[in-house]
Parts: C-alpha cells; structure tokens; sequence
C-alpha cells in the first residue's frame, strides 16, 4: 500500500491544472483550523471553500471501492474510520463557515474545475453569514454511498 500516493495524485493535479488556468489561486493541503493531523486538498481561505478530491479505494467509492480479501477485519475498520475522519471533517468545517467541496478520483476533473470555479466566484461576491450561505447545512454532509460531490 505505500505505492498508493496521498498527495499529488493525476487528479489533484489535473484540478489544479484548470483551477490555475481559470485564474483561481489557493492553498494546497491546507490545514483544517482545530483539526490536528487534518488537511484540505486544495483550499480557497479567503471565502473559505474546501475541495476534497477523496480516492476511491481509500474512501470506499460506491461505484470502483475494492476491499483486500487478506486481513479483511483490519481492512474494513480502516475503511469505516476514513468514511467517519470524512463525515467529522466536514461537519467541523461547515461549524467554522466553509463551503466543503467533496469529489471522487475518478469524477471529470473538467467538471470539478468548473463546480469549484463557480463556487468560488459565487462565495467571492457574497458576504459571509449572507442568507443562502452554506455552513453548516446537513445537506453538505458525506455519508456512506454519497452524492459524487457535496456542494452548497
């Protein structure tokens, strides 16, 4: 499993491609405030949006999660403890006033681009605590089988 990358995987970069061509500057694995050990992929501070690009193996995708048949317990509890870190993430930062972005590996990294791109622009010209502003929503929480993304 060390061959699995953590960080600077295709997908991630593919985004980062795009977001930096549209103009859109931001941080890279960002730490999440109050959260040790925490840290959001690709972070926009200013209007506090958080774009998880979450791996299917890692994070049990619906459609491409594949579970190892050796140590299968272990496996599992693992599996089940990166679906919770997930859920208590985001509901963390929705608490703090972020927008959570959440997105499969294997999801259009065009089509991510664009949903962050107006996401931010959107967040960029409304004021915080506005009416219609996002944080902490319960529609923005991931749960097992989840929508491929998790927007506000």
């Amino acid at each position: 499993m060390r061959r699995q990358r953590r960080e600077e995987t295709g997908p991630e970069l593919a985004v980062r491609r795009l977001l930096h061509a549209a103009g859109l500057r931001y941080r890279l694995h960002h730490r999440v405030p109050g959260m040790a050990r925490r840290r959001i992929d690709i972070a926009f501070p200013g209007p506090r949006i958080a774009v998880f690009l979450d791996g299917c193996f890692w994070h049990c995708c619906p459609q491409h999660a594949s579970y190892p048949k050796a140590n299968a317990e272990h496996w599992r509890r693992k599996f089940e403890q990166n679906t919770v870190r997930d859920t208590e993430t985001t509901v963390h930062l929705q608490g703090a006033g972020w927008t959570v972005l959440r997105f499969w590996e294997h999801e259009s990294p065009e089509e991510v681009a664009v949903k962050v791109a107006d996401t931010v622009r959107e967040r960029r010209t409304r004021p915080h605590g506005s009416e219609g502003d996002s944080s902490g929503g319960s529609a923005l929480v991931p749960e097992p089988g989840r929508a491929s993304s998790v927007s506000g």
